[in-house]
Order: structure tokens, then sequence, then C-alpha cells
């Protein structure tokens, strides 16, 4: 049974005529006929009686007409929903996001989209990077929005956005007089760091790498999963950090930290994408609408 089946019943059923169904339907009489018998043959059931030259629905027929509507109108109703689909009228976009994009670099971005696509439904997920690409490959989400380095063959992933990174230390902490850090070097302030897996973690672990220092000589005084933990224990004093200027702009402003005179780590935000999955539409036009936002600065 096909649907172009289903379509010719239904017109011959309506007018009850053969010519005048080949008519509406912009085909010839033969091949109306042939539908209908090839429909009734494979099922072995008669939906018409033939009286002369009339052609009339039988008990059969009669039963099987609300059956044959249904199945046409539920493929309407797909067809509908493709086109609504393919036009942005509907749709979700998932998003599974890693902390400081998340909280910083993402929430703008939405709103915009949202204005700009209001029936697709936005799914999001946060995690560090790792979890992040997790989801990712496993298919929880279809963009991955990260701020450390993923290397995983299932996944594609490109350059998104330019971060800056900056020590900063609380109010009363030495190295807020200028020069006191240069001379003293990562190895002489504690550190409270984001844990092992996060985008955060990993520019510290490459900043002081490319300083020629090992981990294992620093005082890493506290590791903690999340920023706003890392920056309230070193507001209250406890050593440095290691953070987003965005995450740590506000604080600065207040005077409840201070940028250290070190070199500033300059980071990427990369997007996640599974290389063999879907891409969906609403994707796209998210993909779309921050690239154009990007090159109009």
């Amino acid at each position: 049974m096909t649907l172009e089946q289903l379509r010719i019943f239904l017109a011959v059923a309506e007018r009850q005529h053969i010519t005048r169904a080949a008519e509406g339907l912009h085909m010839t009489q033969s091949a109306v006929s042939a539908a209908v018998s090839a429909l009734e043959n494979r099922h072995g059931v008669t939906l018409f009686d033939r009286v002369g030259r009339s052609i009339v629905l039988n008990e059969a027929g009669r039963t099987f007409l609300p059956e044959a509507q249904a199945v046409l109108d539920r493929a309407k109703a797909a067809q509908g929903a493709l086109d609504d689909l393919s036009r942005l009228l509907r749709g979700r976009l998932s998003v599974m996001a890693s902390q400081t994009v998340a909280d910083y670099w993402l929430p703008r971005r939405l709103v915009a989209y949202r204005q700009m696509h209001p029936r697709i439904e936005l799914d999001m997920a946060f995690g560090n990077t790792g979890q992040v690409a997790d989801g990712v490959e496993s298919g929880l989400a279809e963009l991955g929005l990260v701020e450390g380095q993923v290397n995983r063959p299932a996944l594609s992933v490109d350059l998104l956005d330019q971060d800056e990174m900056i020590v900063v230390v609380g109010a009363g902490h030495a190295w807020t007089e200028p020069g006191v850090a240069q001379a003293a070097g990562y190895g002489g302030t504690a550190w409270v760091l984001r844990e092992t897996g996060s985008g955060t973690r990993a520019a510290f672990d490459g900043m002081i790498a490319r300083a020629g220092i090992d981990a294992a000589a620093l005082d890493i005084a506290m590791v903690l999963p999340g920023n706003e933990a890392v920056l309230g224990v070193v507001e209250a004093g406890l050593g440095a950090t290691l953070v987003s200027r965005a995450v740590a702009r506000a604080r600065v402003v207040a005077g409840l930290l201070t940028v250290v005179d070190l070199p500033i780590v300059r980071r990427s935000f990369y997007l996640l994408r599974h290389k063999e999955r879907y891409r969906t539409k609403a994707a796209e036009a998210f993909l779309a609408m921050v690239g154009s936002a990007r090159a109009n600065g």
C-alpha cells in the first residue's frame, strides 16, 4: 500500500466515478483503475462494487475510508512538520557548554537567537570541557561549546571565539604591588585552581609548562569545581588563580580582586560537533548567527 494508492482511492470514493477522479487527479483513467485494482488485489479485498458503468463503495470500502483518510492526514501533517523544520518554524537547538562559555559568553547569544527564532526549543546542558566532549560524542548534545582543546577522532573541532585569561589575587595579597609577582615567579604563592578536565585548568597547566615549571613544585592549596567558588576563595585571601578576564571583571571593578602583572594567557573557545551525526537547521542557524556577529565585530 502506498500513499499514492490511498490518494487515488479517496478520489474515486469521493466522486464515485473513475473518469471524474482521473480528471481531478490529472491522471489517465487507466492509471486510476490500475491503482485501485492493485490496492484491492494486494490485500485480497474488494472496496468498490462495479454496477454497470458505475462504481460505488461497498461495506468494506466504507469501513476502510476513514482509515485511509487518517493515514493521508498524518502524512500531510508529517510533510508540514518537515516544511516547518526547514523554515525554522519548529525544531530544537541542543547545546552543551563548559562553565566559562555557559556563564559569560553564551547568554546574550541565546537571547539573540530566541529573538530570531522564537519557535525553536532550546535544550541546554552544562559541564566541564571533558563532560561536554562526552555529551557531543554520545549524542546528548548536537553542539558543544568549550574553552579547552579537544582531540577525539569522532568530533570536529572549530574555532568559535577568543578569550583572555589573567592572574588575580585578593586585595591584601603581596602580589598586588607592581613587580612583586614577576620577581617571585609562579612558585611565589599558593594557587587555587579549577578541576582537571576543565578548560581553565588546561590553560593554567599550559601556562606553567611554557614557563618550564613542574606543577608538582607549586603550592596547589585548593582545587574547586567552579569559577565562582575559586574566585570567592581567592577574594578571601588564599593565593592566586588564573581565570578568564570576563569571569573576574565584576570583582576587579569592585576592587575585590587585583589583576597581577603577569603575562596574559590567550586561549580559544571551540565548537564541537560529531562528524557523522545529522546537522539540524536549528544548529546551523545558531552558528550562522554567531559567525555573522563575529564578522561584524
